[in-house]
């Protein structure tokens, strides 16, 4: 499919003409041809959201909310659309690219909520006739870029807290899933957003950090956030720290999923074949290791691995539970790290079977510190099994990583399983309950290497506006010359 960019309204082809495309990861046939912007394209972007951003900033909150409730139902219209654009682009399966759908529906109308409480405070001040208030305002063109692997979501969040805001936006749209960001910015557009409010950048691969370095440099730009790797959110860092330009980034990680001596197995089981397996675990939040007290870790692998083989992997457009992974690459990575551990002396409880992009998913059991795996993230359909002894140790291996994002422990006491969690290193953590969780309005984001800033409701108006102290003398004043 020929798609075009959104810039100012209308769609935009590159100034160049250039075009790159995006091949299906499972048949390798083309699926999406798309603009490829050169820097001078992506100047134009913020061109126009900032020539938009006066009248959307101005627009009143009753006004900006209806027009996110609109967009909300114009995206899930689009269902269909998202559906087979996902399929195509990134081997997702039917049933993810739906949850895509209605939580990037739900993050919509979770913003709308949001702009009537856009507010500041009134504070004392110790000068007589002096009201002091403490005001957010807008903070100018907000520049989103998001990621492929929950595409929907991710973009969706990139550009709905900033608009409920009251800022515009440019979306730089992912090389591996050019429509399907496309179509985001389209749902917007039927919802009757005005021209420049919201605008959508393509770019081919080899241009991708020219692009986004100009968008950061563009003066209009004042905030960015960024979902990603944590290799790429260290340089978008960097540069916006050169410029002092906030930065809300969420990256990658390697979540633990703790299960205590006293854990009812079989809502272990689930929770964690659910968050290890769920799109391939190309998830941010994915399970990649388990942590099982030794006392109910041989019955807890062996539930586990029946679980994995049971879970059929496939073409997408089928009846299956895995999709295809992203790229050959990427399966190339996930066998790689299995060979390693295996090598190392790790033992397999379900066979890694791969049909080009497809991978069944695996359980590995007895992983150890020095293999590969032990620390570096899979984000893929392979879960990790370190066995320990006790809850001290658990703890001591949850946090012996450089991640921080999300975590799950198990346990049937509440008490001792909050004692567990307070001391996790993690910005997400849930208790007897999928380490994949993700809600409009929770605040959402890591610690250490998986980044900074929240994302989510109200802790996300920090992000995207300006706290303004703002006075007013309501009586003459008093002053020593």
């Amino acid at each position: 499919m020929n798609i075009q960019m959104l810039i100012g309204g209308q769609e935009a082809a590159a100034q160049s003409g250039a075009r790159f495309v995006r091949r299906n990861p499972i048949s390798g046939e083309v699926v999406t041809q798309a603009p490829a912007a050169s820097t001078a394209d992506a100047r134009r972007a913020a061109d126009a959201a900032a020539a938009a951003l006066p009248a959307w900033a101005a627009l009143g909150p009753t006004e900006r909310r209806l027009l996110l409730l609109r967009a909300a139902d114009a995206l899930e219209r689009r269902m269909a659309d998202f559906t087979d654009a996902m399929a195509g682009e990134t081997g997702a399966t039917a049933g993810w690219a739906g949850f895509n759908v209605r939580l990037a529906g739900g993050i919509l109308r979770e913003a709308a909520s949001m702009t009537t409480q856009v507010g500041g405070e009134v504070i004392p001040s110790d000068k007589p006739g002096c009201l002091a208030m403490a005001v957010r305002k807008p903070a100018g063109v907000c520049l989103g870029i998001a990621p492929w692997n929950a595409p929907v979501i991710l973009g969706v969040r990139a550009v709905a807290m900033p608009l409920a805001c009251g800022n515009t936006v440019v979306l730089k749209a992912s090389e591996l899933c050019p429509r399907t960001h496309q179509l985001i910015g389209a749902a917007l557009q039927d919802a009757g957003l005005p021209a420049g409010v919201i605008n959508v950048v393509t770019n081919a691969p080899a241009d991708a950090a020219e692009v986004v370095s100009a968008l950061i440099a563009h003066p209009a730009v004042r905030r960015i956030n960024f979902t990603g790797s944590t290799r790429v959110g260290r340089i978008i860092a960097q540069q916006c720290a050169g410029l002092f330009k906030p930065a809300l980034l969420e990256l990658g990680g390697k979540a633990p999923f703790l299960v205590l001596a006293d854990a009812d197995l079989n809502e272990a089981v689930n929770a964690a074949a659910f968050g290890a397996f769920m799109n391939q675990g190309q998830i941010c939040m994915s399970t990649e290791r388990i942590v099982v007290d030794e006392a109910v870790a041989d019955e807890f692998v062996r539930r586990l691995a029946e679980k994995a083989a049971s879970l059929p992997a496939g073409d997408p457009r089928e009846a299956v539970v895995l999709g295809s992974v992203i790229s050959a690459e990427a399966a190339d990575h996930v066998m790689a790290l299995i060979d390693d551990a295996v090598t190392q002396g790790a033992t397999l409880r379900s066979q890694p079977e791969r049909q080009g992009c497809i991978l069944k998913a695996t359980v590995l059991d007895h992983v150890k510190p020095g293999m590969r795996i032990y620390a570096e993230e899979s984000f893929g359909p392979v879960v990790t099994v370190v066995r320990v002894r006790g809850d001290e140790e658990a703890i001591r291996v949850a946090n012996d990583t450089e991640y921080g994002l999300a975590a799950a422990v198990f346990s049937r006491d509440i008490a001792r399983a909050l004692k567990v969690a307070e001391r996790i290193q993690s910005g997400i953590c849930h208790i007897n309950g999928a380490t994949v969780h993700d809600e409009a309005q929770m605040p959402f984001g890591g610690v250490k290497d998986s980044g900074w800033g929240r994302f989510g409701g109200r802790s996300a108006m920090a992000e995207f506006t300006d706290l303004r102290w703002i006075t007013v003398e309501t009586q003459p004043g008093h002053y020593p010359f």
